[in-house]
């Protein structure tokens, strides 16, 4: 950008969608932020809407709707996706601090890697789709010990 635009009134090379991508992968950045902070609590629901929420609230500030859109759609996608990684890692004995402290850093890099083309949406689509996994794969894991413990 040259002195003076904004994301929003930028229309070189890249145009919008790079930013609505950025603000996609910002959004992933906080909903993950926000899981970590509110897994193992009662107001853990509650982490996609607040992500979603501040990812709103700074693509508004800083660009323009459609921003502000991506935004909020990363919000929920990278919390939801989040909050299962981080409550197996909770149900398997991490400390919340620990777990959180990690988890952030993990947010850091994911916000820092959204500014690199096309990776914000990438975030956006596999944030959620691993906690999809890894939802599927948590009541599989020890069904044979539980078998065995029946008998």
């Amino acid at each position: 950008m040259r002195g003076g635009e904004t994301p929003s009134n930028y229309t070189g090379r890249m145009g919008n969608w790079y930013w609505v991508g950025v603000f996609a992968g910002l959004g992933v950045a906080l909903g993950i932020a926000a899981a970590a902070g509110l897994a193992g609590r009662r107001l853990a629901l509650l982490a996609p809407l607040l992500a979603a929420a501040l990812a709103v609230a700074l693509g508004i500030a800083f660009a323009d709707v459609g921003e502000a859109v991506g935004g909020g759609a990363g919000g929920i996608l990278g919390a939801a996706g989040a909050l299962q990684l981080v409550g197996g890692a909770l149900g398997r004995g991490g400390t919340r601090m620990a777990t959180a402290l990690l988890v952030v850093i993990g947010a850091a890099f994911v916000a820092a890697l959204s500014f690199v083309p096309v990776l914000g949406y990438v975030e956006a689509l596999a944030v959620p789709a691993l906690g999809m996994r890894l939802r599927r794969r948590a009541g599989k894991r020890y069904a044979g010990l539980r078998t065995l413990a029946r008998d």
